[in-house]
């Protein structure tokens, strides 16, 4: 008998976020993208790979010293991981600098160029010597290091060159120090021919200014990169806010979990830097180009060259949304469904503004995950308790990397009187939704949004996410109760429509999963998530499989299950798709399931099954649902964007058919534009209609 314990089964969920990371790197390497597109997905995979080593280096490197043992699945150890994490991150270094020096050779053709303040003519050098008097030199911070200088502290992510420097009238005497380069600078010093210049390249030409007496000997760029995690517990102080704003400055002063360092550090350089930041010798990367890739959007969002970037795309209102007609009236008459960012986020913000204005309307209800720094969302419910209405916002403090946007939000909102939730005890709350009761003939109706995405109109444009906008009496029921859940007592409470997490949804997927494997051959289960880790979850999908199920997984990030292994997973395939947009939904759709198909705020991950509050939503009308499953059946056969997961844990993108090509993203947008010209043209009762006309043409 089969172990389905057994820990080969299983892809370590670090190496596999590694795969992933490098999926984004590979997008960079592909030549028929525009060169500014390429450039674009090193700057996503710096990044990613700085809130790795922030988050989960870090939270390995605390495992080990807590002497924890094994920790997933795989049962590979904490020191394992890290080793492995390492070798792999050393090895990719070569690939990534590789990559990142033929797209810069690239871009000078095209009238970009990259260069040291030592490459340049020396008109541009008067013109970079003006600008480091008139705006580096005031806000520049020179450090000396000695005996009566102690070593300062770097804030996670600190930028800055280390410096040897020799005295001039005794050139035997030679002093240390660093210089930091505040984040409020732009990394590079932009000329006007579209050359950019590093910012460190231009302080160490001017260090004199900075140590005056001293010449530079040597320099070298570097970053740190530190322990950015909260741990909050959450029972110490009776205030929320003041606990997680403490959390946000020892973030701070987290331990220095990564050194990187710019190609001029030698042995004697990095020796004075270490005795002071103390990082092991394996966390620290040297690179030939440039350090902080993130940076590199400076240089992406040049207008002047739109034309290295992808064709934008305006996402489109579609019928019902595309007339002036009230909104409640559009959701009076029928449930709609989006597939943004081929639909617009509009609808979603006109609903909440609406309500904001609404003499009839009595009360807002809302989760905030991430709305982002200017929310047109969170303004409109501020309006809106400032008129007196009922408003009721659950801002999640503890969004990672958001906490601080989270914090101003849920402070104006208070101050504007709204009633603000900051969290639930023990839990996070990811769920998606909103809830809009309004006054109608002497009775009271409701308006319901239930999404996998963030309430975020710019993330809406780059994340495909899926909204869905009803007013079913049992959801929004449901939807009364769940806010009730977060703003009272509740040790138990179920919804009857809905499914909502620690309790109710990882239950649910495997009953679903239970009733496919029952039907064997016939059965089939299709899922679109951003990340399939949890264990029991993993074994009811072999189970699935051994009993002939056809199982087809849409896993964009990490995936601990190994497909391919004879007799366990041989009816299980796994691709990941990396394309324009970052695939967000989690989707679910199982044959025989009744409604068959759901979406979620949810990955299938233990934290979001048992320790979160998230939502699970069924849809029922035939043709909502049918265009989600068309949208999955178009990414199962993509053979451009998608990269098939090997039972070792690589991944090998996929050869297209030359006779049958298919970028489910451009599909999608042309659908989206073709649906949007004919909308004009003829009277359809909505989007869905023409979109499945138009998906069964293709």
């Amino acid at each position: 008998m089969i172990n389905l314990k057994d820990p080969q089964l299983y892809i370590n969920r670090e190496l596999s976020w590694l795969q992933f990371n490098t999926r984004v790197l590979k997008q960079a390497q592909d030549e028929s993208l525009p060169l500014l597109e390429r450039l674009k997905f090193l700057a996503i995979y710096g990044t990613n790979l700085d809130e790795f080593y922030m988050i989960r280096v870090a939270g390995l490197k605390q495992l080990f010293s807590a002497g924890v043992i094994v920790s997933g699945a795989d049962r590979l150890t904490p020191m394992q991981q890290l080793r492995q994490i390492r070798d792999y991150l050393h090895q990719e270094l070569q690939v990534l600098e590789f990559s990142l020096k033929g797209i810069f050779k690239d871009l000078e053709k095209e009238g970009i160029s990259i260069k040291r303040y030592a490459q340049v003519n020396q008109h541009e050098k008067n013109t970079l010597n003006r600008y480091f008097h008139e705006h580096i030199y005031p806000v520049i911070v020179p450090i000396a290091v000695d005996s009566t200088h102690p070593f300062p502290h770097l804030n996670n992510l600190s930028f800055g060159i280390i410096v040897r420097l020799n005295d001039i009238d005794e050139e035997s005497i030679i002093r240390y120090g660093i210089v930091r380069v505040p984040r409020v600078l732009s990394r590079f010093v932009e000329l006007d021919d579209g050359t950019y210049v590093p910012i460190e390249s231009v302080v160490a030409e001017h260090v004199g200014n900075l140590f005056p007496g001293y010449t530079l000997q040597k320099y070298a760029s570097f970053r740190v990169t530190r322990n950015a995690d909260i741990t909050i517990e959450e029972e110490e102080a009776d205030d929320f806010m003041e606990i997680l704003e403490e959390g946000l400055k020892l973030r701070k002063k987290g331990k220095l979990v990564r050194l990187e360092l710019g190609i001029h550090a030698d042995k004697d350089l990095i020796r004075f830097f270490n005795r002071h930041a103390n990082v092991g010798q394996d966390d620290i990367y040297h690179f030939t180009t440039i350090l902080d890739l993130g940076s590199l959007w400076q240089i992406v969002g040049n207008k002047n060259f739109a034309h290295l970037l992808a064709p934008a795309f305006k996402p489109k209102l579609l019928p019902p949304f595309d007339t002036n007609e009230s909104i409640y009236n559009i959701l009076d008459k029928r449930d709609v469904l989006l597939y943004h960012p081929y639909d617009s986020f509009e609808p979603i913000i006109k609903l909440i503004q609406t309500a904001a204005k609404d003499p009839d309307v009595v009360s807002i209800k809302m989760t905030l995950y991430r709305s982002g720094s200017n929310s047109p969302i969170v303004k409109a419910l501020m309006n809106a308790a400032e008129s007196g209405k009922q408003v009721t916002a659950m801002v999640e403090l503890k969004a990672r990397f958001d906490e601080e946007n989270n914090v101003i939000w849920a402070r104006a909102l208070e101050n504007a009187g709204a009633h603000v939730i900051y969290g639930i005890s023990g839990f996070k709350v990811h769920a998606k939704a909103a809830l809009v009761t309004r006054r109608v003939n002497g009775t009271l109706k409701q308006y319901a949004h239930l999404g996998t995405g963030n309430y975020n109109p710019t993330t809406a444009k780059i994340y495909t996410d899926v909204s869905y906008m009803t007013t079913n009496v049992e959801i929004t029921n449901d939807l009364t109760r769940f806010f009730h859940f977060l703003t009272g007592f509740s040790k138990k409470g179920s919804l009857n429509k809905l499914y909502m997490s620690p309790t109710e949804i990882k239950p649910k997927i495997l009953e679903m999963i239970k009733k496919e494997t029952e039907m064997g051959s016939e059965g089939h289960i299709i899922v679109k998530v951003n990340s399939l880790v949890d264990e029991d979850v993993i074994r009811a999908l072999y189970k699935a499989s051994m009993a002939g199920t056809k199982v087809d997984l849409i896993v964009r990030g990490i995936c601990s299950l190994r497909p391919g292994i004879k007799d366990v997973s041989e009816n299980i395939r796994v691709i990941s798709i990396i394309g324009k947009y970052l695939e967000h939904p989690r989707i679910v759709y199982a044959k025989h399931a009744s409604p068959k198909i759901y979406i979620s705020s949810a990955d299938w991950m233990p934290r979001n099954l048992i320790r979160r509050i998230e939502l699970l939503t069924g849809i029922e009308d035939e043709e909502l649902a049918d265009k989600l499953l068309q949208m999955l059946q178009l990414q199962i056969s993509d053979n451009v964007l998608a990269h098939e997961l090997n039972s070792d844990g690589s991944y090998i993108k996929i050869k297209a058919d030359k006779s049958k090509i298919i970028n489910n993203q451009r599909l999608i947008e042309s659908f989206t534009n073709k649906a949007h010209k004919e909308s004009k043209k003829e009277t359809t009762s909505s989007a869905h209609q023409l979109s499945r006309r138009l998906f069964s043409e293709s």
